[in-house]
């Protein structure tokens, strides 16, 4: 160790390689940060404000847009300033900061699409009982437990990491803290160290996509029983939403952390990031709003409160004058 110098600062080499797509990209990542605010505050001040949404099912839609909302504010504001910037660099306590909201958010939002899974079959097993069985109680500890076993391994992951030590090349191939970009700089980096990554990775989203799938696999099993082909529709149109969701999410995922590393491969990790940290967000709330009804009702009266007080607004800066 005594012929490293260690390394206090790192540098987000991230979108270096396009400087000439660099205001492009400002542009585009900047206006699906707008939108992806937008859709997921209109989604959540919707459930708010509408009575008829007040539902299990809602509640957990709820939570999962505040954490998509975490994510992205955790992760696109930096990459939009790094996109302008001529110094991109990051200080150490920075970003083990970023690397743990980010992982603890991204984890909380598997263990949500867990209990929204659970909530569906609940509902579609035994819809008698659904209320008991749904309580707002129980959705709030499904959350609450969620957010702690998520930045509970998240905690872990990041002190391990941090207490390595950083020497010689400070240049993360990332545009934000992830994991394998920074642990990958460390001397002391190990194959033990590479195994319990892996292995806490793969319990937040194989562990979490196993339940998610023994969920689907009881509701496919009841709604096949079903006698009418209206009811089988019915059940089959209030899961395709998360369903959805749940494919694109795990998908990029699981290429991203759960594929062998190496130098060569951050470029390819990097691309698909930005689809999960800037894509994703954006079309779970299209999602749900396109395949729901009441969904679609209740934004478009948050919609049309939104521009009637701007019009009013805009009437009295008139009168004004």
């Amino acid at each position: 160790m005594n012929n490293h110098t260690i390394t206090n600062i790192f540098l987000l080499w991230g979108f270096s390689s396009f400087p000439e797509l660099k205001n492009l990209l400002f542009v585009m990542i900047l206006f699906s940060h707008a939108a992806i605010l937008f859709a997921n505050v209109s989604i959540m001040v919707a459930i708010k404000l509408s009575q008829n949404l007040h539902t299990p099912m809602y509640f957990l839609l709820f939570s999962l847009s505040c954490s998509e909302t975490g994510i992205t504010i955790v992760v696109i504001p930096r990459m939009l300033v790094d996109l302008l910037s001529e110094s991109k660099t990051i200080s150490l306590p920075e970003c083990a900061t970023q690397m743990f909201f980010f992982f603890g958010l991204a984890s909380n939002n598997c263990f949500i699409m867990v209990a929204m899974s659970y909530d569906r079959y609940t509902a579609i097993n035994n819809p008698l009982h659904y209320c008991t069985r749904m309580t707002r109680k129980i959705c709030f500890q499904l959350v609450m437990a969620s957010l702690m076993v998520g930045f509970l391994i998240s905690l872990f992951i990041t002190t391990m990491i941090f207490n390595l030590y950083f020497c010689d090349s400070n240049n993360i191939q990332h545009f934000f803290c992830d994991i394998s970009p920074v642990v990958h700089l460390a001397c002391d980096y190990t194959s033990y160290h590479e195994m319990v990554i892996f292995l806490l990775s793969a319990f937040v989203l194989v562990g979490s996509f196993i339940l998610i799938m023994i969920s689907y696999i009881f509701i496919v099993s009841i709604v096949v029983k079903m006698p009418s082909a209206k009811g089988r529709y019915k059940a089959f149109s209030t899961c395709s939403s998360h369903l959805t969701v749940v494919c694109v999410h795990y998908g990029f995922a699981c290429f991203v952390y759960l594929r062998p590393k190496s130098s060569n491969s951050f470029s390819k990790d990097m691309l698909m990031a930005v689809t999960y940290t800037v894509l994703t967000p954006l079309l779970n709330p299209i999602v749900y709003s396109l395949r729901n009804k009441e969904m679609q009702r209740a934004l478009r009266k948050v919609l049309e409160s939104i521009f009637k007080f701007f019009s009013q607004l805009t009437n009295r800066k008139t009168l004004n004058i």
